[in-house]
């Protein structure tokens, strides 16, 4: 049996990772093995690469082009080494961002061309596509008074994404938007605004009716 592979995407402070790990929780209550990953990351080489994209680790930034073929670098390894064996075996994925991040930060973010970079996704993932994405979407701003929250609580400082302008990340959540009006057979967007109890019931419920599990 082929796993399902599912991906959360929404913009900064959307509350991806934690909704990931309480999605996968509920699974294993019902007798499903799912398994947590992220983007950029989820390998040795990824998480090399991830430092460099998030922290510049490198002491110099990346340009725009080369940002996106870095993501998509960490991505294949992703895919060949960690997401394709796991479906293969039976195991569901979960993976927090995948390609619509791209899409959205490098593309409509960024101002790459959108479907050049779509197909540089094509050629990445070798067959490998979601089966399911959730868009956790809030207002930009909702979403930096939990980042700025989250440095308070725990002594982080922010990344080189969480450093852009708003008005890049106002053309992100857009890009977001834009992408589940085109595929909506693939997207379901949830109002992650929400407590993230009423998140995860929004999210549960969403994937009780996609894969018919009662």
């Amino acid at each position: 049996m082929i796993g399902k592979f599912i991906t959360l995407e929404g913009p900064e402070g959307s509350g991806k990772s934690t909704q990931a790990k309480m999605m996968i929780r509920r699974l294993a209550e019902v007798g499903i093995e799912a398994m947590y990953t992220r983007e950029p990351g989820g390998t040795a080489l990824g998480e090399e690469i991830r430092n460099v994209l998030q922290h510049n680790q490198a002491g110099e930034s990346p340009c725009e082009r080369a940002e996106l073929l870095l993501f998509e670098a960490s991505r294949n390894q992703l895919v060949e080494k960690v997401i394709r064996p796991a479906l293969a075996e039976g195991t569901w994925v979960i993976c927090d961002r995948f390609i619509d991040s791209t899409t959205a930060y490098q593309g409509y973010g960024r101002g790459l061309p959108v479907d050049e970079v779509k197909a540089i996704h094509h050629f990445t993932v070798n067959d490998v596509t979601p089966d399911l994405t959730l868009l956790l979407d809030l207002e930009v701003e909702t979403g930096f008074e939990r980042i700025t929250q989250r440095f308070l609580e725990l002594g982080e400082s922010a990344d080189r994404f969480e450093q852009e302008e708003r008005s890049f990340h106002e053309r992100v959540r857009q890009g977001y938007l834009k992408l589940a009006e085109e595929e909506p057979a693939r997207f379901r967007i949830v109002n992650a605004a929400q407590e993230p109890e009423n998140v995860s019931r929004d999210v549960w419920d969403v994937i009780k009716s996609s894969f018919e599990i009662t």
